[in-house]
């Protein structure tokens, strides 16, 4: 796995997922196959992993590894970690719920709100929707994609440099707008960490206030989200919690570092936030229930683009549609950043989640711990 992408990458490693597809029911309660899987990550190399499923049966937590190769301090089932790209369902939940009170509308143009802001080398805001950016078919350059930015924050030399930097969503920005466009707006799909950058900024634009604070105000606190932040520059996770670790390579061999403080404004609305399994699990149930959007929204939100390459992975405003191998579908997201690679799903219904961590970027399918809580020992027998 290229630590330079990390942001994407555990998003990435879903849409690369091949599935095969049955049209079976979930799963009778135990979590053994899942168990396996989260032991099967460690043996690939993960140092531990953290786990939440909440089902009919009740609430399973289940912890492997270490959260410390140092002391060899176990992980906790109660461990805050930095949740990557998670952040971006909770960014376009406050963007359905300004619309919803009228403030903004997801037909919108980016230019409307960021005027002169997406330009340059094709780049143009006055084109893009609101929508758009939401749903990543807006062209718009993946910043963390560009070489520089990846030597300065994702390779050995420049992270330890680099950590405790601070970076201004107008600099992210304007590293995109360095480049061309993937393509005209609306006309294909690429995962873009940029277009959340925008969103972020669309957000404190509409309503006058850090889009973090939003979240607080309109997510976290409702909820009664106890481990979940937006720490802005704050480089430190919240005890309980573990240490996360990178190779800081562009290969999964060489030094193990620990990268667990760092300056998280190098991925502001598109990846800086922390919470734990037990929060994430409740804000995606709380999501797909209906409790933080009204009807029309929550729609809007689960109307899916197809993915070239990933016939059973589509993606909707912040949130993926992913149909197992067991014919199971699965609502949420996941999410990558040093040392930390997590995923966060739920069913349709909201009945049934599960939201796991792993404390390094550089192994471990979190994929097949999915397949293996949603669908067990019912998945066909040529599924891969």
């Amino acid at each position: 796995m290229s630590v330079r992408v990390t942001l994407v990458a555990a998003t990435a490693v879903a849409l690369s997922a091949a599935l095969a597809g049955a049209a079976l029911a979930t799963p009778t309660g135990g979590h053994d196959a899942t168990r396996e899987a989260l032991r099967a990550a460690v043996r690939d190399g993960v140092p531990g992993v953290t786990a939440t499923a909440k089902d009919a049966h009740g609430t399973w937590r289940a912890t492997e590894g270490v959260g410390n190769l140092r002391t060899g301090q176990p992980r906790s089932a109660a461990d805050h970690y930095r949740v990557g790209s998670i952040t971006k369902t909770f960014v376009a939940t406050v963007l359905l719920q300004l619309e919803a009170e009228g403030r903004l509308s997801l037909d919108d143009k980016v230019g409307k709100w960021l005027p002169g802001a997406v330009r340059g080398n094709g780049h143009d805001g006055r084109r893009i929707s609101l929508r758009q950016l939401l749903n990543h078919t807006s062209g718009i350059y993946d910043y963390t994609s560009d070489e520089e930015f990846g030597r300065t924050y994702f390779l050995k030399d420049g992270f330890l440099a680099h950590r405790y930097d601070t970076d201004e969503p107008s600099e992210l920005l304007a590293v995109a707008m360095a480049h061309e466009p993937e393509f005209a707006p609306g006309t294909s799909w690429s995962y873009s960490n940029t277009n959340y950058v925008l969103a972020g900024m669309v957000i404190e634009k509409a309503t006058g206030r850090p889009y973090g604070a939003e979240i607080r105000d309109r997510i976290i606190e409702p909820l009664h989200l106890r481990a979940t932040s937006v720490p802005g520059t704050r480089a430190a996770v919240p005890q309980p919690s573990s240490r996360a670790y990178s190779k800081l390579a562009q290969t999964a061999t060489g030094p193990t570092y620990d990268v667990t403080r760092l300056n998280p404004s190098l991925a502001y609305a598109a990846g800086e936030m922390i919470s734990d399994s037990a929060d994430l699990s409740r804000f995606y149930r709380a999501l797909l229930g209906g409790d933080l959007l009204p009807p029309r929204q929550l729609k809007a939100m689960k109307t899916t683009v197809p993915i070239d390459g990933a016939p059973n992975v589509a993606y909707g405003l912040g949130l993926m549609d992913r149909k197992l191998s067991c014919g199971v579908h699965v609502w949420g997201h996941g999410g990558g950043i040093h040392g930390s690679s997590s995923e966060a799903v739920t069913t349709p219904d909201g009945r049934h989640s599960l939201a796991l961590n792993f404390n390094g970027d550089w192994a471990g399918d979190s994929e097949a711990v999915i397949e293996a809580e949603f669908c067990g020992d019912r998945r066909p027998r040529d599924a891969s």
